[in-house]
């Protein structure tokens, strides 16, 4: 792959993936263990927005260097793994996708209403779903620096 397809890819992937890791693991537990929810929903709502745009902007770099280094080297005698890759990528794509478009906006609302309950809900969905795309990612990670050692 060219080192610079290689260098956006690269660089969105660990922003997207770091970024579900941070807040996952890091930011959302001790923002429930410290905050009510009255603070916890509203910071985690503005957090969310700021990486949101990061993600968008990286699944652009992803899609865009991506797609570009298998029309180089040609989709047929591109290696398994990177189709692999592509596909587990493009169902995270989706995934993210629905959080943006379906949880977020929830969020959004009953953070403005003040409805905790429901920007609560909103917010354990998204939760779930950033679950979902970080074991996407790790798997999409072995599928990288391991696939070409098996096909």
């Amino acid at each position: 792959m060219n080192p610079i397809l290689l260098l956006l890819h690269l660089a969105g992937v660990i922003i997207w993936v770091g970024g579900m890791f941070f807040a996952h693991f890091c930011l959302r537990p001790v923002a429930a263990a410290q905050l009510p929810p009255a603070q916890r929903l509203p910071l985690l709502a503005a957090v969310l927005g700021r990486f949101f745009r990061a993600v968008a902007a990286s699944v652009v770099a992803i899609l865009l260097s991506g797609f570009a280094g298998m029309m180089v080297t040609g989709f047929a005698r591109a290696p398994l793994h990177w189709h692999a890759m592509a596909g587990i990528g493009l169902v995270m794509m989706a995934i993210f996708g629905i959080v943006h478009h379906r949880y977020y906006p929830r969020l959004k609302v009953g953070v403005g209403r003040q409805d905790w309950p429901a920007a609560g809900a909103a917010l354990n969905r998204i939760r779930q779903l950033v679950a979902l795309n970080l074991l996407l990612g790790g798997l999409t990670l072995c599928v990288a620096t391991l696939g070409g050692h098996f096909g």
